[in-house]
């Protein structure tokens, strides 16, 4: 705690740090406040601390008030629905952190479990969302209108102000005549009309130009796992939060740990461990059409190579699976495209080109373990040429072990 008593603050984090501590006293009587937990929990859904990432004593205040009842909390109190995780991952960060000098023993720890998460909050449509608001703010002003147009006040001064304003607009259209026609007494006879000119036939446009489907269709990028739990409602899935290099304000995005990033729903529970999935570089397909997958909607891909089928096999789905890897170097976002096929990608696949469908099965790797698309495989790449999946500046994507197999 010494360190936290030098801090430097300034007035307005010290009067927040003292209305936290205050908070706290609240809660150390009574701990199962709904409003005050609802509210600190909203409050730390994008802050590390109470301050934003600054530690203060206030963060120690509420651990020592809260903690004790977190403990008993049930699973759905913690990460349910109507739950509070934010306030569970304080306590946790607080009780594990250095930073705040307490030194509290294993066993008197709130104990956190990471893969015990019963709800997943989908990401918000940024534009039905807009579309809300603008129909309830239109509602709301049909209401008003409806309201006061019963012979109140508010009626009778739009009606004046209608009045008014007709008044003055055939005041200005009777002297606009009087100013044509005295213009054209002194003019003397109208002038002849022009005759119009007669307009050249409009050219037909030339045909749009069909771009033939290829594999650079398909957007292939890097992207950074922050995150990945077990999907609540399926044992196969795994839901991650996955930065891809998407710009703030993009559909179906929304912001994790200060970078704009995609929900993606894989099933790979089972074929890869959970702790495979944290924080670690992947390859994604971005522009496939978004689906609900139990619930929670999925904006993207993860590839992953698995061992080709032999003729009349059928898949069971059992492995063994490994994530494309992109080079060490590369950054969320970074476009990857094959060798020989590079191009500018399509926005979002139209499911009935079969865009992905039609190249998929050229997606393979080789015995060196890199990532390649094979056009011996697909008629309608154009042409039988092997090029590599690679990075702009040439680094290539692999796997760990798996030569010969299928990338999907």
């Amino acid at each position: 705690m010494a360190s936290l008593e030098s801090q430097k603050l300034s007035p307005t984090e010290e009067t927040e740090v003292q209305q936290w501590i205050t908070t706290s006293e609240r809660l150390k009587a009574s701990p199962s406040d709904a409003s005050i937990l609802d509210k600190l929990n909203s409050h730390l859904t994008s802050r590390t601390t109470l301050l934003g990432t600054k530690p203060s004593k206030a963060d120690v205040a509420i651990y020592e008030s809260l903690a004790p009842a977190v403990k008993a909390w049930t699973p759905e109190q913690r990460t349910g629905e109507h739950g509070h995780p934010h306030i569970l991952r304080h306590l946790d960060f607080v009780q594990n952190s250095g930073v705040f000098g307490l030194s509290v023993n294993d066993a008197e720890k709130v104990k956190v479990d990471l893969d015990e998460v019963l709800y997943v909050k989908p990401p918000v449509d940024a534009k039905a969302e807009k579309e809300r608001l603008k129909k309830e703010k239109a509602a709301a002003a049909a209401a008003a209108a409806g309201t006061t147009g019963e012979g109140g006040v508010a009626a009778t001064i739009v009606d004046r102000t209608k009045a008014a304003a007709e008044a003055v607009k055939d005041a200005a259209v009777d002297v606009k005549d009087k100013a044509a026609a005295a213009v054209g007494a002194g003019a003397g006879a109208e002038k002849p009309k022009k005759e119009k000119k007669e307009k050249a036939p409009k050219q037909p446009k030339a045909p749009a130009v069909a771009t033939p489907p290829a594999p650079h269709l398909i957007d292939l990028r890097v992207g950074h796992i922050l995150k990945a739990i077990k999907h609540p409602e399926a044992d196969s899935l795994f839901v991650s939060t996955i930065a891809m290099g998407d710009k703030p304000g993009t559909d179906d995005t929304e912001e994790y740990e200060g970078q704009v990033c995609r929900t993606v729903c894989s099933g790979l529970n089972g074929l890869i461990p959970l702790e495979d999935m944290q924080n670690r570089k992947v390859v994604v397909v971005a522009n496939l059409k978004p689906v609900k997958m139990r619930g929670i909607k999925s904006c993207a891909m993860v590839l992953a190579a698995s061992p080709k089928l032999k003729e009349g096999e059928v898949d069971d789905h059992k492995g063994p699976v490994e994530l494309v890897t992109p080079p060490a170097d590369a950054k969320a976002g970074d476009r990857v495209c094959f060798e020989g096929w590079r191009g500018e990608p399509e926005g979002v696949l139209n499911p009935k080109k079969k865009v992905w469908e039609t190249f998929q099965p050229g997606f393979t790797t080789t015995d060196s373990l890199e990532v390649v698309f094979d056009g011996h495989l697909v008629k309608e790449a154009g042409k039988e040429e092997v090029g590599k999946l690679t990075t702009a500046s040439g680094g290539i994507c692999t796997v760990q072990t798996l030569k010969g197999a299928t990338v999907r």
